[in-house]
């Protein structure tokens, strides 16, 4: 017997409403976004990233970073929901201080996941005192992004 048969209208109308209702859901949980581009670090401006520098700098301290406290922008991360960018201090040559300065804050659904992800990303970076830092799950873009603009900061500032 086949499943719709006419004499079945109420299981026809019944699997007719489920397959609408499940498309439905589907189209509401995609989630826009525009073309995807590359997610390369895009090249910051010849003004940044933007350095200062409590101690001033030496010519030449043979690759060691010199005392006292200094601010390096990243560049700035193309991530398929948007940019993400962050800005660190050193002390001493030590990793004292990671914050996002740009990440998606499109829709809500953005903002939800950078309330629990950036709070992890900056602890992991702050104690592993580099870039090479796990991705926080539900978080993949973010975390990449996240981790090459740490990676430039790092090599802006020790290199």
């Amino acid at each position: 017997m086949h499943a719709l048969k006419k004499n079945r209208p109420l299981r026809r109308i019944v699997l007719a409403s489920a397959a609408t209702v499940s498309g439905m859901v589907l189209l509401l949980s995609l989630k826009p976004h525009s073309t995807p581009t590359a997610a390369l670090a895009v090249p910051a401006p010849s003004s940044s990233p933007s350095t200062s520098s409590a101690a001033g700098s030496s010519g030449g301290s043979g690759g060691s970073v010199s005392t006292g406290t200094k601010t390096v922008t990243g560049s700035t991360v193309q991530t398929r929901w948007g940019p993400v960018q962050v800005k660190i201090t050193l002390k001493s040559g030590k990793l004292t201080d990671v914050t996002a300065v740009q990440y998606p804050t499109d829709n809500p659904r953005d903002q939800e996941i950078n309330t629990y992800a950036l709070p992890r990303l900056r602890s992991e970076a702050l104690q592993a005192q580099s870039a090479n830092i796990d991705t926080v799950s539900g978080a993949t873009y973010t975390s990449d992004g996240y981790r090459q603009s740490l990676q430039s900061a790092l090599d802006s500032a020790r290199g």
